[in-house]
């Protein structure tokens, strides 16, 4: 027999807990109930400062207004990443957002670069996107009828906190306290037998529920400590398993862009916010200490340090169900990728909609409770590639981090996309594939995969018309980002920020 869902209890705070409560009172319905425990005694991870556009998505449903979020969050625009000494030392590209150029029926415009370039016609493979010469020029405005190919750097901690007060204008039930037990139902001859029954506070006091949402963190207090759920382990791909963050006072304007600069064991992002900047070095401790770690990040940053700086250790990997009886997790109790592409939130953001779309309202059905594990391992699978893709096609070789991540093995999965866009220049988006073909090429390009061929449609283009056609492109690019406003600038106006 299926038990209604009339009460959902969410297991702790932060960025995962707040944006499920923000939704589901939002769009679950009014007859149902909504409980959060979190403790002010436990401290969030709270480093994840840039997103992806598809938290525009997020914020539609709920109805939120981007300057309001802005304000509130001393977020700046971001329109890609910058990876500095990835493909090799002194080498960097631009991942950007947005589109490349323009595809024709038969094949991707990269094709006709590649051609372009092998004929002397065409400059970098960013001059033919808005949104890449928009970040290298520093400009930035939202337009009408544009598309929103834009993301934000922004404090996560106060972004939670926005959302909070958003739920709690909803009827969200805040609890303060921390939760010392996990009470499952004991009886054998009930449907619900080794499901959740409630939460044991330090208070002595209980709150039952039918569904729970388990945004404990690194803990996973709800679906591992207390479901077995498993884990599987992705160390072996990616190995880095330690972060440190520090904030800093700002010494310049903000840039549109996330920088990520690799070091001899690990990675270092630079994140601007208006009025500060976020700081961190994610690395493997198999090749360097913490305090090693913490003086490579110390001499690698700008300004006045804020706080001091913390360190924070994690495994990648997943979780081996995400939603296993009537417990759902959300946020990194459900598994780590590290924060290279900023997808932490996303995934936060994708389990919340699908869990909205599965809901189980009238009792928890096990093809809606695998559908959902499924989607979500596929989903969070090709992140994974894509992810690895950066530490594996590398030139670097000057350390014994970057040899063992340039030879590692590597899943069959993004094997076979490196071979393929190697021989052919092919790149395919999966089916309700996060990152597109325009990220694939410009990170496959960037670490120094440049294809072998293009596809012979291209030569029925006659060499005049290619560099025509090239030319356009770009020269639209141009014109169109040369009368952008200022980053900063269009901030100070839409916003009315403090940027300085």
């Amino acid at each position: 027999m299926n038990h209604k869902i009339k009460k959902v209890v969410i297991a702790g705070g932060g960025t995962a807990g707040w944006m499920t409560a923000a939704a589901l009172t939002k769009l679950a319905g009014d007859n149902l109930e909504v409980v959060l425990v979190e403790s002010d005694e436990i401290g969030t991870v709270g480093v994840g400062e840039a997103t992806i556009p598809t938290l525009h998505l997020y914020h539609r449903l709920l109805g939120l207004k981007e300057q309001e979020v802005m304000a509130a969050t001393n977020a700046t625009f971001k329109l890609g990443i910058n990876f500095e000494n990835w493909h090799d030392v002194n080498k960097d590209y631009l991942h950007s957002f947005g589109f490349l150029g323009k595809d024709c029926w038969a094949c991707g415009f990269q094709h006709f670069w590649v051609k372009g370039q092998q004929k002397g016609m065409a400059s970098g493979i960013g001059d033919y996107c808005t949104e890449h010469l928009a970040a290298r020029e520093g400009r930035f405005a939202i337009l009408p009828n544009q598309d929103y190919n834009h993301a934000y750097h922004l404090d996560a901690t106060l972004y939670a906190k926005f959302l909070r007060q958003f739920a709690e204008q909803r009827g969200i039930k805040r609890q303060e306290g921390k939760i010392v037990s996990v009470n499952l139902h004991q009886q054998a001859n009930d449907s619900r037998y080794g499901h959740i029954q409630s939460l044991t506070l330090a208070s002595g006091e209980t709150l039952e529920g039918d569904l729970f949402i388990d945004c404990t963190g690194f803990r996973a207090l709800l679906i591992e400590q207390s479901l077995n759920t498993g884990f599987e382990d992705w160390s072996h791909w990616l190995p880095c398993d330690s972060a440190i963050a520090v904030q800093t006072t700002s010494v310049e304007k903000p840039l549109a862009y996330t920088r990520s600069i690799a070091r001899d064991s690990g990675w270092q992002w630079r994140i601007p916010l208006q009025t500060r900047t976020g700081n961190g070095f994610v690395f493997c401790s198999k090749y360097m200490t913490d305090e090693q770690a913490t003086q490579t990040l110390m001499d690698n940053i700008e300004g006045e340090p804020l706080n001091q700086p913390r360190v924070i250790k994690f495994r990648t990997g997943t979780r081996r169900q995400h939603w296993n009886k009537n417990c759902v997790a959300i946020g990194l109790s459900s598994g780590f990728l590290e924060p290279l592409e900023s997808t932490s939130i996303h995934m936060i953001q994708r389990s919340i909609i699908r869990l909205l779309q599965m809901f189980p309202s009238q009792g928890i059905v096990q093809a809606d409770v695998n559908e959902f594990n499924q989607q979500t391992k596929v989903e969070i699978e090709n992140i994974r590639d894509f992810i690895i893709l950066h530490y594996k096609v590398t030139d670097r070789e000057d350390s014994a981090f970057w040899r063992y991540c340039k030879n590692m093995p590597i899943p069959e999965s993004l094997a076979h996309r490196i071979e393929l866009f190697q021989q052919s220049g092919k790149i395919y988006k999966l089916a309700n594939e996060l990152f597109g073909e325009s990220s694939w090429i410009q990170v496959m390009m960037g670490q120094g995969l440049i294809p072998q061929q293009y596809h012979p449609i291209v030569d029925l283009m006659p060499d005049e018309e290619l560099q025509q056609f090239l030319n356009n492109i770009r020269d639209q690019v141009t014109r169109k980002v040369k009368n952008l406003p200022n980053h900063v600038e269009f901030i100070n106006h839409y916003c009315q920020s403090s940027v300085v």
